[in-house]
């Protein structure tokens, strides 16, 4: 077995994408007849170099993920677009494509789902008979899945409390879901207002999403693993869902593969986009971890709630969710300002630690972002004040596009 990587020493991505119909944009549940293609048989994955397509629970999902830990960032976003469009011609005989963002815009998850049939098959039947999948938590939601190591528990408890501490504002940055059943919301990432909910019959698989204030791996499992494990038993007599991939936190620690797994961000329009997010988050969270705004001691006295609540903010508005906590504004060395939208503050973090230096590949993607808003904010400016089917489809073709030619979606006031 290979020693574990420390801190930012490797990187895992992995982006899930819909596969719809070329003609009307409605899902098509075809997935594993495309791994099939490439595998030669139903498999949940297949190993293409340096990067794996696989399964999800639903069949009209395709993941695209870098096969084991990537050295680097910098070659990521032309990497998973050449598989973006591998997909995509083998999808042209099937008359589909690959579309972004974190929901479809109409898909109805009581008619249309489709649950993977192969492999892993008994454990999402169980999550069916408990949970009930067809709904949008379980059967409309496309990620992007951001993995870091930690070679020890000191490395695991430092970048657990660095995590804790960006996740309320991931989705000012990463919202790309504002439309759902047909219409705008009123939230902006209504991927992850779902997501709170879609286990609530067990509350704490997901808890407040925000992960508890733990900072070693014997705490972890004490205070989140085992009460995780023993509420679900009495649901789960065979012991299938008894393992750490069942805590749906928005960060959630893999002791079995030394990484933690942040699941807060929507998709975004293309490659570039969710590479030039994540490498954001990667600078502010070195930052945290090197104690330049505040010290990890500080860092670890931060509870739950303030948290969740500017997290629950962030799920409805977005970029343009208040900060009106002093304390959280100094956590990112905001010594002077009281009050400051998520965006703002975004602003703050990339002139600090990425827009200065103005030659990183990340500069240009990031100024588009946080200059006109999260994808989400874009879409809902696209569709103006109204959302008729035939705008939805305008827009959401417009996407499609985007993705195909690795280029950011550019909606301008």
């Amino acid at each position: 077995m290979s020693e574990p990587l420390h801190l930012f020493e490797g990187y895992g991505v992995e982006l899930e994408y819909m596969i719809v119909d070329r003609d009307n944009l409605d899902v098509l549940p075809i997935s594993d007849e495309i791994i099939k293609e490439v595998a030669g048989e139903y498999t949940s994955e297949v190993e293409l170099g340096p990067i794996a397509w696989c399964n999800e629970v639903v069949l009209h999902v395709l993941e695209i993920k870098t096969n084991g830990p990537a050295s680097s960032l910098v070659e990521l976003p032309e990497l998973f677009l050449e598989n973006v469009n591998r997909i995509n011609r083998l999808l042209v005989s099937r008359n589909a494509f690959l579309m972004p963002t974190g929901m479809h815009p109409w898909m109805n998850p009581f008619t249309q789902t489709k649950l993977w049939p192969h492999e892993y098959s008994p454990v999402y039947e169980s999550y069916n008979r408990i949970f009930g999948c067809k709904g949008h938590g379980w059967s409309n939601l496309q990620s992007l899945h951001l993995n870091l190591p930690f070679a020890n528990d000191e490395e695991f408890g430092r970048l657990h409390a660095a995590i804790r501490l960006v996740l309320p504002i991931l989705p000012g940055l990463a919202a790309s879901s504002p439309v759902m059943d047909g219409k705008l919301t009123g939230f902006l990432d209504n991927r992850l207002e779902v997501y709170r909910g879609n286990q609530r019959k067990i509350p704490s698989i997901t808890g407040s999403v925000i992960p508890e204030a733990v900072f070693s791996r014997e705490q972890y499992q004490e205070q989140i693993l085992n009460r995780i494990y023993q509420d679900i038993s009495p649901y789960d007599p065979d012991d299938i869902l008894q393992y750490e991939w069942l805590n749906s936190r928005g960060a959630i620690a893999r002791f079995e593969r030394n990484t933690i797994e942040i699941r807060v961000l929507d998709l975004q329009e293309c490659p570039l986009a969710d590479l030039s997010i994540y490498a954001l988050i990667v600078e502010v969270l070195k930052a945290l971890i090197e104690e330049r705004w505040i010290s990890y001691e500080e860092q670890q006295k931060w509870q739950v709630a303030p948290l969740a609540k500017l997290f629950e903010d962030s799920v409805r508005e977005a970029g343009e969710a208040r900060i009106d906590s002093a304390e959280y504004l100094r956590v990112f060395g905001q010594h002077k300002v009281e009050n400051l939208s998520v965006r703002g503050l975004w602003k703050h973090l990339f002139d600090e630690l990425i827009g200065n230096p103005g030659d990183s590949r990340w500069t240009q993607p990031l100024s588009h972002i946080l200059d006109q808003g999260s994808l989400a904010s874009r879409i809902r400016r696209s569709l103006g004040n109204g959302h008729s089917p035939a705008q939805l489809k305008n827009v959401y073709a417009s996407l499609v596009q985007t993705l195909e030619q690795g280029e950011l979606f550019g909606a301008t006031d």
